[in-house]
């Protein structure tokens, strides 16, 4: 069972800010109009209180929603944010933010390889929840598409990055 120990300070900061960089992913993708924004960064912070909430979230799940709550865990994930898309245009945001996810997906794989398949498939889910949270190419929430073709596109980018973890390809299939 993979908890923060499993991890260096650093490697834990990465790990716990992955489903705020997954939404990241989405929204940079497609920035739609404040609503949209609002509603989409609003997702991962949706995703984090259910987990909590969710009796069948794996223990490392479960760590990461629980951690985020702690304030020199926040104080963490925000400086590795400054440091990492500070100044940054919404085209570098995405690609930042997918390299992050590959890089997380890795330290998964190498730190927790129990639970890393489940922590990805979570991760690819917090995105496509992102990504369906606001509509694009409406005014004022009127019109437009649930999910955009370039949040597809970063969907599958996602899925890649995390190395394709169970039931994306099903998912993307239905957006």
């Amino acid at each position: 069972m993979a908890s923060k120990s499993n991890f260096t300070p650093e490697e834990w900061s990465r790990v716990v800010a992955s489903p705020v960089v997954a939404s990241m992913a989405i929204t940079a993708a497609d920035p739609g109009g404040l609503w949209s924004l609002l509603q989409e960064s609003m997702a991962s912070g949706w995703a984090l209180l259910e987990a909590k909430q969710d009796a069948q979230a794996t223990p490392l799940v479960k760590a990461v929603a629980n951690d985020i709550a702690n304030a020199e865990t926040r104080n963490s994930v925000q400086e590795a944010f400054q440091a990492q898309f500070k100044g940054s245009q919404f085209p570098d945001i995405r690609r930042k933010a997918i390299e992050e996810l590959h890089a997380v997906s890795a330290l998964l794989d190498a730190k927790a390889a129990d639970e890393a398949a489940a922590f990805k498939a979570w991760l690819w889910s917090v995105a496509r929840k992102s990504a369906e949270a606001g509509k694009e190419g409406g005014f004022l929430g009127f019109g437009g598409v649930a999910v955009s073709d370039a949040e597809k596109a970063t969907l599958s980018e996602i899925a890649t990055a995390l190395g394709n973890p169970a039931g994306t390809s099903a998912g993307l299939a239905e957006t």
